[in-house]
C-alpha cells in the first residue's frame, strides 16, 4: 500500500471556501486505477493549512495519476483567486507499513 500526502497552505483567507470545494468534490479519482482512498484534513488551530492523504495499491498508479488529465480537472472546483502560501506545498511519499 502506498500513501501520498499533500500539504498546502491557504494564503488569502479562502479557507472555507476551500474546505466547501472538498465536500463537494467530483470524486473523480475514485475511478482512476489503483486507487483506494482519500481523506482531507486540517490541523486543529490552523484551518488554513489542508492535508490530503490519498491511499493507492502501488506508487506506480499515484504517479499515472498525478500526470493525468482527470488530476487536472479534478482541481476545477477550488474557488477562483485562491492563492496559496509560497515554500507551503508539499507532497510527501509514504509507505504503510502496519494496520
Amino acid at each position: 500500500m502506498f500513501v501520498a500526502l499533500s500539504r498546502f497552505t491557504v494564503a488569502n483567507g479562502m479557507e472555507e471556501e476551500v474546505r466547501a470545494a472538498f465536500v463537494a468534490r467530483p470524486h473523480l479519482v475514485d475511478a482512476v486505477a489503483g486507487f483506494v482512498r482519500m481523506e482531507v484534513l486540517r490541523p486543529q488551530g490552523h484551518p488554513e493549512e489542508f492535508w490530503l492523504m490519498t491511499w493507492w495499491l502501488d506508487e506506480r498508479s499515484f504517479d499515472a495519476w498525478h500526470r493525468s488529465h482527470v488530476y487536472h480537472d479534478s482541481h476545477r472546483g477550488m474557488p477562483k483567486g485562491l492563492k496559496l502560501v509560497p515554500g507551503r506545498t508539499e507532497i510527501s511519499r509514504l509507505e504503510l507499513v502496519a494496520e
